[in-house]
């Protein structure tokens, strides 16, 4: 759970940090690149991601119905262009998400389904849905052949180099 709106903000901050660095490695070239045709392509994922963390979860924690506008093209072209409307909608999202009170994430919302949830557990939910748009973008930049920095800072090959392969206590 989470306790308080700042808390909350300052993490999904560092998560949405995460996933950016992956938009960083992304050349021009492959931003509107997909493995399989009418799939999402790398834009397509990051115009995914801040819409629906503006227009569905930023309006439904406050009791709105979802504005959800879609992932195409012509909500943000280029590598510029998904930039700035990834950093607006976040920007705008991290305004709504700040305001909230104990009470309010202790409230219930409406998905867009109509299922009624603790929005504390809708704001768990957002966190979850990025890590699994951050995995697709990591796997997709493989298949390119895209070099993108470990999310921890270390790869799973240093992990097991640097890890005692015998278990017990500390």
């Amino acid at each position: 759970m989470f306790l308080d709106a700042p808390s909350f903000v300052d993490y999904w901050r560092n998560v949405r940090a995460r996933t950016i660095r992956v938009l960083d490695h992304i050349p021009p070239s492959d931003l509107e690149w997909t493995h399989t045709p009418g799939k999402y392509t790398f834009g397509d994922v990051f115009r995914h991601l801040a819409g629906i963390e503006r227009y569905m979860y930023g309006e439904t924690v406050r009791r709105q119905p979802s504005a959800y506008p879609g992932h195409s093209a012509a909500l943000a072209a280029g590598l510029d262009g998904v930039r700035s409307y990834v950093e607006r909608c976040h920007a705008e999202s991290l305004e709504i998400f700040g305001g909230l009170t104990i009470d309010d994430l202790m409230s219930k919302c409406r998905t867009p389904a109509g299922t009624p949830i603790t929005v504390w557990k809708w704001l768990r939910a957002m966190v979850e849905h990025e890590a699994h748009h951050r995995g697709q973008l990591y796997m997709m930049a493989g298949m390119r052949g895209i070099p993108i920095p470990p999310l921890y800072g270390l790869t799973e090959e240093e992990v097991l180099e640097l890890s005692d392969r015998l278990p017990g206590p500390f």
